[in-house]
């Protein structure tokens, strides 16, 4: 389409495949260049949320599994994992890419199909532009988005250098066919090639994920009825990396001895069941691989004010989910202790909890040591953000911890920082953790089950109320010891202490428990200690047995609260584990609800919607916003058949059709734009379309950098995008026109020029911004990684992405309207 100059009489930019809809010749150029902005900028929100549909049938179709049995010996019992059926690199290379390339590969083939079987300039622009954004400026957005100075490496670098040549192979290869033997004429022969570098790459990168040649034992492979997965040796400690963790269960359902590991720690501060239950959803969300179609899901899902992909928790949980989950720079907390052994020396802090005035200054903190006590062994302590924020609110402590031979309690000194300013109570606390490698003396040293303390900072000096939490507590009958949590509350100034003492009930103390009476000391600021009961099993069936605990008799200018006794239920261990079951249940529905595809229509419509999903109370004021811009595509689009039909399959059909339809409108409305400011559709393509269709990926590649161990979610896919962008994007509809053209007769003409030029200098950025990543990888100076590193050399390597990019617009635009004499 040829821009406007600027005279209604000699050209009305009208020549598109379906627009206009009606006759708008006789409106002002400023109104009609206006409308076709905004109409252009909202139909890129509507191929976004259809991709959000469309990625999510992807997900549902990759995420199929397969049963495997693995020997562990001959005295174990076969372990049973979950294997995807997809690999991770075809998925990627196929349907993900397809996923995140297909309006830039389906306006090509729009393109050229409503022209008549004739090469146009916007197809090819925007698969070319589209590649130099995101090679370049999502690359620079993800180098300097990686927070403080960490690093982030590629994993699958085998897969990454696959595809980084093919990435660069796919445009010599273009120059050759554009300017090659048959200059400016695509042969049939040309475009088979083309396309068939597809399933080559695929091959290929498959081949480098599995490891051949280099390591053929890794290959995994299929028998030729389809009926046998070979997964070769399992190392040692590798099946235990695969299920580390909080994981599901083969039927799908959360585990609930690996729930009742974290539901303890969680109930230790001071959390109900449903609290716990949503803090274990939030782990396995949170701390499980995600594909690069979970991520752009989620990207789209935030500025649309649809459904998070990821839990919303508040503020008191988040605080309580970073204490007690692993933090990232610190040695493991450790397994949970059941009884304390006696050839290791346990260590732990006195209290659970300890509340101290704002105006305390530095108070101390007891670890205490029990088990083997005659040996040298450290521990470290450090503090963790909450409510109350180091350097701010007090001063951060990293501090190894030395107990000599026989002693068993040492202090620490925290500093509380004082200000003028009111604050409400705020909590941080305080982390025990292992040093060392854990290969000599460390070895005899194990944390106790007080390895994490919060610390309240408040303006009160009283010594405060000592009561129960809760008026009972229910505990399965092999539960060993029964842990009684005692609070201080309202004050927390010098050492108090409560007289304890426990009454039989129908449990008989020397036969169910073992009971009797003692004195339960909190010192200066302490707020939270444990009364521990040892409980007997004496395996009869339909055990329900009951004892009282009762707090008496406090000193030091502490007072009773409200709750005083406390019943104690000792419970079989099947009703035990079907309270636990319920939390369990509790938590897979928490998972279950932040699936990124819907199940039905029901659940997909009613998504749509609401805002943010219906969960209104994280709501934001940009999600009702976007919600209310986006509510017609939204309520449109799930009318789409939900992924659980069919395995996803009908989704990904209809929804590729959908994201068609609505690719041939913005074509149309890209280019007319264009025509009316006096762009040529090349320039079109290289700018608004090709930044339009991605910055979901933009901001989805974001969020892989911040959240994920490794690069490849990040950038690692984003030169085999760029490689399918032109095997398909320009391989089939090639091939579509040039068999078209030879049945005529003629031949496929597809001009160099403008194209062939943008090429050139896509190729020409493109080895150097892979040059780049390769000295960042091997460079100290940057941090050895691709992304992220000393900020010094982070931004400027992300400066130096920008630039590329801003010099292929540029460079390309200038050729376009000849001022640069291109070929």
């Amino acid at each position: 389409m040829t821009p406007n100059n600027g005279t209604l009489d000699d050209y009305t930019c009208s020549h598109a495949l379906i627009l206009p809809l009606i006759s708008e010749f006789t409106w002002s150029i400023e109104v009609r260049a206006f409308l076709y902005l905004f109409g252009l900028l909202y139909c890129f929100m509507g191929v976004a949320i259809i991709a959000d549909i469309f990625m999510g049938a992807i997900e549902k179709i990759t995420s199929t599994t397969r049963k495997v049995y693995l020997s562990r010996g001959d005295s174990q019992e076969p372990e049973v994992i979950e294997v995807r059926i997809w690999n991770d690199t075809v998925a990627n290379l196929t349907l993900m890419a397809l996923g995140s390339s297909a309006p830039e590969i389906l306006l090509s083939i729009i393109e050229i199909v409503g022209n008549n079987f004739e090469s146009g300039s916007l197809g090819p622009g925007t698969i070319v532009g589209s590649a130099a954004f995101n090679l370049m400026g999502i690359s620079a957005v993800c180098v300097a988005a990686i927070p403080g100075v960490e690093s982030r490496q590629i994993k699958g670098l085998r897969v990454f250098a696959i595809t980084a040549v093919f990435s660069i192979l796919a445009y010599l290869w273009l120059i050759f066919v554009l300017m090659g033997v048959s200059k400016n004429v695509v042969e049939i022969w040309e475009a088979v090639v083309t396309f068939l570098l597809f399933p080559i790459l695929v091959y290929l990168a498959y081949l480098a994920d599995k490891g051949f040649p280099w390591n053929k034992s890794r290959v995994s492979a299929a028998t030729a009825n389809g009926k046998q997965i070979e997964l070769g040796s399992i190392q040692p400690g590798e099946l235990e990396a695969m299920v580390e963790g909080l994981t599901l269960t083969k039927d799908g359902q959360v585990d609930p001895n690996e729930l009742a590991k974290w539901v303890r720690q969680a109930t230790r501060m001071g959390l109900t069941g449903e609290d716990a239950a949503k803090l274990a959803a939030y782990k396995l969300i949170t701390s499980k691989e995600h594909s690069r179609a979970w991520y752009r899901i989620g990207a789209t899902r935030v500025f649309s004010g649809s459904k998070k992909v990821q839990p919303q928790l508040s503020i008191k949980l988040k605080e309580v989910y970073d204490a007690i989950n692993e933090h990232p720079d610190a040695d493991s907390l450790g397994p949970l202790i059941e009884t304390t052994p006696k050839n290791k020396a346990t260590i732990e802090f006195h209290a659970i909890a300890c509340a101290v005035p704002e105006s305390v200054g530095r108070f101390p903190i007891t670890i205490v040591r029990h088990g083997k006590t005659d040996n040298s062994v450290s521990v470290r302590v450090e503090t963790i953000d909450g409510s109350a924020v180091g350097g701010e609110d007090f001063v951060a402590l990293n501090q190894m911890v030395v107990f000599e031979a026989n002693e068993v309690e040492k202090q620490v000194m925290v500093e509380i920082l004082d200000d003028t300013q009111y604050e409400p109570d705020e909590q941080f606390y305080l982390k025990l953790s292992l040093t060392g490698t854990r290969t000599s003396k460390q070895q005899d040293v194990a944390l106790g089950r007080i390895s994490i303390m919060e610390v309240t900072v408040l303006n009160d000096d009283d010594p405060g109320t000592i009561t129960f939490e809760e008026r009972g507590i229910l505990v399965k009958e092999s539960v060993g010891v029964a842990q009684i949590p005692v609070l201080r509350k309202n004050g927390a100034d010098g050492e108090v202490s409560v007289h304890w003492r426990t009454i039989d009930k129908n449990a008989i103390s020397g036969k169910g428990y073992i009971g009797g009476e003692g004195k339960l000391v909190f010192k200066h600021a302490e707020m939270k200690r444990v009364i521990e009961i040892p409980i007997s099993n004496d395996m009869l069936p339909d055990k329900d047995e009951c004892f009282e605990v009762e707090l008496t008799d406090p000193t030091g200018g502490a007072v009773l609260g409200s709750i005083t006794k406390l019943a104690v239920t000792i419970t079989n261990d099947e009703e035990f584990n079907s309270v636990l079951n319920r939390l369990a249940d509790m938590t897979t529905a928490n998972v279950d609800s932040l699936e990124v595809h819907h199940n039905t229509w029901t659940s997909q419509i009613k998504d749509a919607m609401n805002v943010n999903g219906g969960d209104i109370e994280n709501a934001t004021t940009s999600d009702y916003v976007m919600h209310f811009l986006t509510f017609g595509w939204k309520l449109i689009f799930a009318l789409v058949p939900p992924a659980g039909i069919w395995g996803g399959w009908l989704s990904f059909f209809v929804s590729l059709a959908v994201i068609g339809a609505l690719t041939a409108i913005v074509g149309d409305l890209a280019s007319i734009f264009g025509c009316l400011v006096g762009l040529d559709d090349a320039v079109t393509a290289i700018t608004f379309v090709a930044l339009g269709t991605s910055l979901p990926d933009l901001f989805a590649s974001r969020a892989a950098a911040m959240n994920e161990k490794y690069a490849d979610n990040a950038i690692g896919n984003v030169t085999g995008s760029n490689s399918v962008n032109v095997f398909l994007g320009l391989g089939l509809p090639w091939l579509i026109a040039s068999i078209y053209h030879a049945s005529k007769g003629a031949e496929f003409k597809v001009e160099a020029g403008s194209l062939g030029f943008s090429i050139t200098i896509f190729t020409i950025t493109a080895v150097l911004s892979l040059a780049l990543l390769v000295i960042r990888r091997c460079s100290a100076a940057c941090g050895r990684g691709e992304l992220g590193g000393p900020l010094g050399t982070r931004y400027a390597s992300a400066i130096f992405l920008v630039a590329l990019w801003m010099a292929y617009v540029i460079l390309s635009s200038l050729e376009t309207y000849g001022h640069i004499k291109g070929f």
